[in-house]
């Protein structure tokens, strides 16, 4: 008996050491993308050196993934540094060539007993496709001490054999990917933490459009605020919040800069008229009755995916009748 014991003894060691290996590392709370969709990063810090609080984060944004953005922390000095891409990218109003390589939060700081997360929005362009892993590096200093996570494995290569590999994030299909906390309830409603989400549509376009009106009705129930930072699907590169106001009785649309207020309590209504996705570079007109897969971008929420109903060009409900037909060239809002 005893042989017995000690050899599941010994297992259960190696579980438990891996175990603590594995928690121990920087890691990214999102583990999957889309291309050409908006990626929330939140880098998770769990432990510091050795004992030693750690007093700077920087993480490196590669090749591909663009228009990154950080969200600030109190106690901390945010910098970033930019530089230009390897090419220029479709971007929400026209081609980027620039932008953020590296985002550095010091200051704290974060004591060894305590996690904490780092956070920052940017998009996943279209030079990956599903299958592939992309890698953001990550340096972790202390008092006294410091952890460079920046290890990729070679081809072949287990990941888990590395003693300090960088936050992965694996590139999945859209219409393929599972909302890891979102989920339908029987009513249609669409539930992704504090916020109900209902009744996602857009218009049909006529043919030779490149934008398209998406539209869509969410109520936040919990005790904090969120923002819609954006909205994506796999027929547009890009997709923006916009909203519609009157001055001197002229109509005037604006790109709604740093998201959409959701105040606890409240709903939000996107409908022809008010606030709007903006859904741009069309690569194909929707059709009526199609479905259409895509993500809404929250800051709060995360990433949730969304089917959008497609109703007649210029209906002013999910379920209205076509308005008269516009001219490509015409938008739709």
């Amino acid at each position: 008996m005893k042989p017995i014991l000690r050899a599941e003894l010994a297992a259960a060691l190696v579980v438990i050491v891996s175990t603590s290996a594995a928690f121990s590392h920087a890691t990214l709370q999102h583990r999957e993308a889309s291309p050409n969709a908006s990626y929330r990063g939140v880098v998770q810090i769990t432990h510091g050196c050795n004992g030693e609080p750690t007093n700077r984060v920087s993480v490196t944004i590669p090749e591909g993934v663009i228009g990154a953005k950080p969200m600030p922390k109190p106690g901390w000095t945010l910098t970033t540094e930019k530089g230009p891409y390897a090419k220029a990218y479709p971007y929400y109003h026209g081609d980027i060539s620039e932008g953020v390589k590296t985002i550095t939060w010091s200051g704290g700081p974060l004591p060894d007993d305590q996690v904490d997360e780092f956070t920052f929005l940017a998009r996943i362009s279209d030079a990956f496709e599903p299958g592939v892993t992309v890698y953001f590096p990550v340096e972790q200093d202390c008092t006294r001490g410091t952890y460079h996570w920046s290890e990729i494995p070679s081809p072949g290569q287990d990941a888990h054999a590395l003693k300090s590999p960088a936050p992965a994030v694996a590139i999945v299909a859209a219409q393929t990917r599972g909302p890891s906390r979102a989920a339908s309830a029987p009513t249609g409603t669409i539930k992704a933490g504090d916020l109900a989400i209902d009744t996602p549509w857009m218009r049909a376009t006529p043919g030779g459009a490149t934008v398209a009106g998406g539209y869509v009705r969410i109520s936040n129930t919990g005790q904090q605020a969120d923002k819609l930072i954006s909205a994506s699907i796999p027929l547009a590169a890009s997709g923006s919040i916009h909203s519609m106001t009157m001055d001197g009785g002229v109509m005037k649309m604006a790109t709604v800069e740093g998201g959409l207020l959701l105040k606890p309590g409240e709903t939000v209504e996107l409908k022809p008229g008010g606030y709007h996705l903006m859904f741009e570079g069309l690569k194909a007109s929707p059709k009526v009755g199609e479905s259409i897969s895509g993500n809404l971008v929250f800051e709060r929420a995360g990433i949730v995916p969304v089917t959008f109903a497609v109703a007649p060009i210029g209906a002013r409900a999910p379920n209205a009748p076509a308005a008269a037909e516009p001219s490509a060239g015409q938008h739709q809002h």
